[in-house]
């Protein structure tokens, strides 16, 4: 026997041996075809596409349908597209899982409204199934009516959706420093669901998420557990719980548990005003915070007597403010947690009291009035000046002839001739 006429044989024999076996040709023969060394196909690729073929099989490969594997959430649509490039004169016909004819060609063979004909033409063949569900998933085939038949194979796989998660565990009363440990489950993912914690903005290392598959055998029930130790700075957070999957598609699947946490108190005096003066009212606001809120405030005044007459409530009132007020108060802040202590130092002797904002403008008006004043003195100064350099001199010269005469008697002739003439006496201005 040849190796031409041993080919065909070698085939069948693969074929019987191969895992889900081989289609026939229709006329039930192996058909002896031609091939080369290195041309033959590896066994599954021939098992898939049914394609055991004569020489001129092997040159219409393009023959062959082609589809691609999809993937859609539980109660999406997906879209199955089946292309094929030399159709034989042949039509394209899509089936389900079951083997159930859902289209061939643009006729309809199976009767659900939800699988609907997008596309029909001799080169393709695509279908759409809406509000799909888990039960829908599996492979679907595209077969090619040719000698032989032709087939190709999309996976369709459905993601199943996670429930919104549940958080389990809190019990009230939490007090400060307590640890609490919380659960959280959520059920219906497929593939299974991953779990994470956050306290407000803080993330929370909890435990691995744990997966259990649901009684429907698709889908899967996660679970996760977190331990922590509460301060007074967590009452009121929010602990979430979130849950990631693919599905999601980034959107935000979580539950919110708030927790409240009771603590002692705190407290603390605010001054009313802020810097207060001799011969004010005052009062001092003792500010008490806590779970539960204070309800008891207690006022004393270092090294007095207790109690203060003048404490109302939260509130100390001074009507009047004078030197002996000056001083050191205490008020306690008293809850079911606990008392917390706070101090103010009153000094009603200040000797560098704030200065109030009618003070400031008064001082501000002050400054300007004594530069204008100052601006007119200088004006004053200069103008006095002028005068000064621009008024008159009066000069008087009287004879001459009385300081030349050697006793007063020819001082008082010779003053008297002076006079006689009027040239003898002249008045100057310079």
């Amino acid at each position: 026997m040849g190796a031409r006429s041993a080919l065909p044989l070698l085939l069948l024999f693969a074929c019987r041996w191969a895992p889900g076996g081989a289609n026939l040709s229709q006329d039930g023969y192996w058909q002896e075809q031609d091939l080369e060394l290195g041309t033959l196909a590896p066994l599954d690729e021939a098992i898939s596409s049914s394609i055991w073929s004569s020489p001129d099989m092997l040159a219409s490969q393009d023959s062959q349908p082609w589809t691609s594997d999809e993937t859609v959430v539980a109660g999406g649509t997906v879209e199955l597209q089946c292309q094929v490039k030399d159709h034989e004169d042949s039509s394209l016909q899509w089936s389900n899982p079951a083997q159930q004819t859902l289209y061939f060609g643009e006729k309809r063979a199976l009767r659900d409204n939800r699988i609907q004909l997008v596309r029909s033409t001799p080169h393709e063949l695509t279908i759409s199934i809406s509000n799909v569900a888990l039960a829908d998933e599996g492979e679907y085939t595209c077969s090619i009516f040719t000698m032989p038949v032709r087939t190709a194979k999309s996976l369709v796989t459905v993601l199943g959706i996670p429930q919104k998660p549940i958080i389990s565990g809190y019990k009230l009363p939490l007090r400060e420093k307590d640890q609490t440990t919380l659960h959280c489950q959520s059920s219906g993912s497929k593939p299974a669901a991953k779990l994470s914690w956050r306290k407000g903005d803080q993330e929370l290392h909890g435990e691995p998420t744990q997966a259990q598959e649901d009684p429907n055998g698709k889908t899967f029930t996660v679970s996760s557990s977190v331990t922590f130790q509460v301060t007074r700075e967590d009452d009121g957070v929010n602990i979430v719980c979130s849950v990631n999957h693919e599905s999601l598609q980034g959107a935000d699947r979580s539950t919110n548990q708030r927790i409240e946490v009771l603590y002692t108190p705190t407290a603390m005096i605010r001054p009313d005003p802020p810097h207060p003066r001799e011969g004010q009212k005052l009062l001092l606001h003792c500010e008490g915070h806590g779970n539960p809120v204070p309800k008891k405030y207690i006022w004393e005044k270092v090294s007095s007597e207790p109690p203060l007459k003048m404490a109302q409530d939260r509130a100390l009132i001074f009507p009047f403010l004078n030197k002996s007020d000056s001083g050191t108060y205490g008020c306690t802040a008293i809850s079911n947690m606990g008392s917390h202590k706070a101090f103010y130092t009153l000094n009603v002797n200040d000797p560098s009291p704030v200065p109030s904002s009618s003070s400031t403008y008064h001082a501000i008006i002050g400054g300007i009035v004594a530069f204008i004043v100052f601006l007119l003195l200088i004006l004053l100064i200069f103008l006095g000046h002028y005068l000064i350099r621009h008024k008159g001199t009066y000069l008087t010269h009287e004879a001459k002839g009385s300081d030349d005469a050697p006793d007063a008697d020819t001082a008082i002739i010779n003053a008297e001739g002076g006079q006689s003439g009027g040239d003898d006496k002249k008045e100057y201005f310079i």
